[in-house]
């Protein structure tokens, strides 16, 4: 009696994404911040003086509520200046300490990752920066922004607070020397006055190239930057 041959199944269809166009510029500035000697380091911020901001904003003020994002830049823009180390790029041999505060700010696309810069941020109201945030976000993702609009940043903000994480390290955004993540927020136990009582804690994380910036400096940026929007200092 003969057996029947079974054929082999047939290879599944290989699926992949070619690292070319956006993506492979991605991959490349990813390397580069990779290779950055980088130290990680976080904090919490009570945002309940920045929320009493939001909730008391006009309404009709010539334009939607700013969002926490909004406040986050204009914080990191206003503790950029007592922090000029910390606003600055790394060349072969020197550290360039940059004249003006321009912020990135992170905007996720289908096809990955882009950065557009708000420049001259210290100088801008939260109003201000809310609205040019909103309009770079829009034309990153509709495509039609130029080169130009992703470059001269200075200090980089992402902010993955909407995905429900509480912690990650960014990758710096080369040659710049630091990125600082948000994440979620969330009502915490938190002891005040020896009481144990709720807050909205939001966390804040500083990834800086120790090579340009040391460890107690950033720490001094970090704690002054919880401070500016716990008291909603310049906000």
């Amino acid at each position: 009696m003969s057996q029947a041959t079974v054929a082999a199944p047939a290879p599944a269809a290989r699926n992949t994404i070619a690292l070319a166009g956006m993506r492979a510029a991605i991959a490349r500035n990813m390397e580069a911040g990779w290779r950055v000697p980088r130290v990680a380091q976080s904090i919490e911020v009570d945002v309940a003086a920045v929320e009493r901001l939001r909730a008391a904003w006009p309404a009709g003020q010539g334009g939607p509520r700013p969002s926490l994002t909004a406040y986050v830049l204009r914080a990191v823009a206003l503790t950029l200046r007592d922090h000029p180390r910390l606003n600055a790029r790394m060349l072969d041999k020197e550290i360039e300490l940059m004249p003006e505060i321009n912020l990135g700010l992170a905007v996720s696309l289908d096809e990955g990752l882009m950065v557009p810069v708000l420049r001259q941020a210290d100088g801008k109201s939260v109003a201000a920066l809310a609205d040019e945030a909103r309009a770079l976000a829009a034309g990153a993702r509709a495509g039609t922004l130029g080169a130009g609009a992703y470059q001269r940043g200075t200090f980089t903000v992402t902010n993955l607070g909407t995905t429900g994480i509480d912690s990650f390290t960014p990758i710096i955004n080369a040659p710049q020397v630091a990125i600082l993540g948000m994440t979620r927020v969330a009502a915490r136990a938190v002891v005040r006055d020896g009481a144990i009582v709720a807050a909205s804690m939001m966390g804040l994380h500083l990834v800086f190239d120790h090579r340009a910036v040391d460890g107690y400096p950033a720490a001094l940026f970090l704690t002054d930057l919880q401070r500016r929007l716990e008291t909603a200092e310049g906000l």
